[in-house]
């Protein structure tokens, strides 16, 4: 694990550095300042493939570090990358932008999804019209898509929580699920697993007494915080799979004085989290690279348009500084894994925060 952590921040430092040499081009990503737009975000047309993303909604810092990644992964290969991301985690907001790209006749729509189900049209849509489609960390159905990026296992990810809140709270207490929204696939996949987990025997002494839902909103994650802690008193954990949510309860916890009272875990940004795992407040989190997400879908997009890749699984190809990649089956679809959860904790935090 430490040499595969140590090759993650090798390729992450030297994005950085190779952003940092990009001029003065005020459209080029660097050190985390991808933004989505309505219009292409890296400058050029001619003879350059049209690549999009479409992330949930603006000003979440996951999704930027997501988009920074597609991004790279297009222009490495010489091609253009657009970056969209609606001001609401709504299905109906995708679908209009998935609208604009069809009739802008891009080459690949790769998408972050607020609904599994309710993108189906637009983006059968898009395949019908010759368009590449695929998803990457929250899935659409398999009708709706040609291959899926993963971030890591969604059962080893649920049970994973599972088992670090319990012997975060010494296997006994009521916790709590802080999830984005309701209809979120990834959330709603892992919650499922984690409830699993819960029905060993080894659990007994834990309840689960409820799953709320920011919205994958700093303001409502912590309206939600704050309700959960009032309606349950003797709650002593929260798990929080989802970077805005786990912070913005990280502040909650902090400001109410609730330290070794109340224990967080879940998924976060190490920038993000680093201030509440060095001061205890969050014994540890786990993730992965949102960078490399977005940048593994950026690949498997070049190579579908590219016609290296149909979406069948057994596939392979090679995702940049990735690695080669193998597509593998996902129910009635496929998937590509990136990796498994990294934990951060108090003696690692410092080295990761200044990544990611």
């Amino acid at each position: 694990m430490k040499k595969i952590m140590a090759l993650g921040l090798t390729a992450v430092l030297s994005m950085s550095l190779l952003a940092g040499c990009g001029g003065n081009n005020n459209n080029e990503a660097s050190g985390g300042d991808a933004k989505p737009s309505s219009s292409a975000a890296s400058g050029g047309s001619g003879d350059k493939q049209k690549f999009a993303i479409i992330f949930k909604n603006t000003g979440n810092p996951y999704g930027e570090k997501q988009m920074e990644g597609f991004k790279k992964a297009i222009e490495e290969n010489g091609d253009e990358a657009i970056l969209k991301a609606p001001d609401q985690p709504t299905a109906e907001a995708q679908i209009q932008m998935i609208e604009e790209l069809i009739s802008q006749k891009v080459d690949s729509i790769a998408i972050v999804a607020n609904d599994p189900d309710a993108l189906q049209p637009a983006l059968q849509k898009a395949m019908k019209a010759g368009i590449k489609v695929l998803s990457l960390d929250s899935a659409v159905n398999a009708d709706s898509r040609m291959v899926h990026i993963n971030q890591a296992d969604p059962e080893r990810i649920g049970r994973t929580l599972i088992q670090g809140v319990s012997e975060m709270i010494g296997g006994e207490g009521e916790i709590a699920i802080l999830s984005a929204t309701s209809q979120a696939t990834n959330q709603n996949t892992w919650i499922e697993w984690m409830k699993k987990e819960l029905e060993d025997g080894k659990y007994a002494k834990i309840k689960l007494v409820k799953v709320a839902y920011g919205d994958d909103l700093r303001d409502k994650s912590v309206s939600e915080t704050e309700a959960l802690l009032k309606s349950y008193p003797n709650l002593k954990g929260i798990i929080a799979p989802t970077t805005v949510g786990i912070a913005a309860a990280g502040k909650v916890l902090t400001d109410k004085g609730l330290k070794g009272k109340v224990q967080l875990t879940g998924l976060g940004l190490p920038s993000e989290m680093a201030e509440y795992i060095e001061s205890g407040v969050s014994p540890w989190m786990y993730l992965w690279n949102p960078i490399d997400v977005g940048y593994l879908a950026g690949y498997a997009a070049e190579s579908l348009v590219d016609g290296k890749l149909t979406g069948a699984a057994g596939e392979k190809f090679t995702a940049g500084t990735l690695g080669e990649k193998e597509i593998v089956a996902d129910g009635d679809g496929t998937q590509v894994m990136l990796g498994d959860p990294f934990k951060f904790d108090f003696s690692n935090i410092a080295e990761w925060k200044s990544v990611y």
